[in-house]
């Protein structure tokens, strides 16, 4: 292996941590070699001269994305390790992949290096010690995190340009189906357009949507809902009509036969404990991405 005389003897008398990830359960499920040969890099760590009991496998991480490095426990559980000085070497297919953000990847580089830490891949063995791998490992992180980036920078610009043209295909709200040319229809079901007229009749009626809850309530009607995921996918579940279900209807562009895309937006905190926590914000109208009045019949 390239650099293996970098290994020393200090280095062998502490842990060999063979570090594996897969950033989705679908790799998992799908990609099983990669999972193999990444569990591999622990007979790779023997033949480089540490015993089997020195070898930790962190696999926590496993079907976990590498862009935030504070989600992670197997990641935070390396970087605590390195931290110790307990590690000798991190062992992973390509080490430049161990956190696909250059400010987490920058972050183990320094420890491993003020630990004498080495990592060790495929391509060799890198001592961060040495100004020379650090530059190499720094700009392959880089070029790492940058492959996030650039794909999905291209698929968004396909799904917004599609979007635009009313094209782009999503979730429709009960009482929509697509016909076989992929145009939103109203559904041919008549229990479903029944349900759905009633709802908006029982609203102009009482003028509330706890009105329009009583009013189902009261003559033992049910409300439809289209499963998505799992067993039941694409088929419908009936149920008692909630205040809620009606509050989306209400405020649902597409029972006005509107198309619409960008309506809400994910919204990014960082927690006192470093995770990084995800809520769904709404966007006023005038800044919703795409709005074409008439699109479908409403």
């Amino acid at each position: 292996m390239n650099g293996a005389s970098k290994i020393t003897t200090e280095h062998r008398s502490r842990s060999a941590v063979v570090y594996v990830r897969q950033s989705t359960l679908m790799q998992v499920r799908e990609h099983g070699e990669s999972t193999a040969r990444q569990y591999g890099l622990s007979a790779v760590a023997i033949e480089l001269g540490w015993t089997a009991e020195q070898i930790l496998v962190v696999d926590a991480d496993l079907g976990v994305s590498g862009r935030f490095g504070s989600e992670r426990d197997g990641f935070r559980e390396l970087i605590s390790r390195v931290c110790l000085g307990e590690v000798g070497a991190i062992f992973g297919l390509e080490v430049s992949r161990l956190a696909r953000s250059s400010a987490e990847f920058a972050r183990l580089l320094e420890l491993a290096r003020l630990t004498d830490t080495l990592l060790i891949d495929g391509d060799g063995v890198y001592d961060l010690g040495d100004v020379n791998d650090r530059l190499l490992l720094g700009l392959k992180g880089s070029m790492s995190e940058a492959e996030l980036h650039l794909p999905a920078g291209r698929l968004h610009g396909a799904k917004l340009a599609a979007a635009h043209r009313g094209e782009l295909r999503a979730k429709l709200a009960v009482g929509f189906v697509y016909d076989l040319d992929g145009q939103v229809v109203i559904d041919p079901d008549e229990q479903v357009r029944t349900a759905v007229q009633d709802l908006f009749a029982e609203f102009a009626r009482t003028g509330s949507a706890f009105g329009v809850v009583k009013a189902f309530a009261e003559t033992g009607r049910l409300f439809p809902q289209r499963a998505y995921g799992g067993a039941w996918a694409g088929q419908l579940k009936w149920g008692k009509l909630g205040h809620y279900r009606v509050l989306q209807a209400l405020k649902n562009p597409a029972y006005a036969g509107a198309y619409t895309y960008g309506r809400s937006y994910d919204k990014r905190r960082v927690q006192p404990d470093g995770t990084v926590r995800s809520a769904r914000r709404t966007r006023a109208r005038d800044e919703w991405t795409v709005l074409i009045q008439d699109h479908h019949e409403g």
